[in-house]
């Protein structure tokens, strides 16, 4: 099992609130649910950085008239191909 910390950290009272009404909604501890929202936000803040890295990589190379065309050809086959 990985290594665990504790922390303490302050909230305004109204989010407090708020993070005791959810978690006993969710039948979390206060650990579960920090735990969660923390890995959360890592986890969409990777994917943003992921996609902006996408972006700029294909805006840099952005795919040929021929690379467009020959992906447009090999949907239409496979497209033909679906009874619909």
């Amino acid at each position: 099992m990985s290594k665990t910390a504790k922390i303490a950290i302050s909230l305004p009272s109204e989010v407090l609130d708020a993070v005791e009404r959810e978690r006993d909604q969710r039948g979390e501890s206060r650990s579960q649910f920090f735990r969660r929202a923390v890995e959360t936000l890592l986890r969409r803040q990777q994917e943003q950085e992921q996609s902006e890295q996408y972006i700029r990589a294909y805006q840099q190379t952005p795919e040929t008239p021929e690379e467009v065309s020959a992906a447009r050809r090999a949907a239409s086959t496979i497209l033909a191909e679906e009874p619909w």
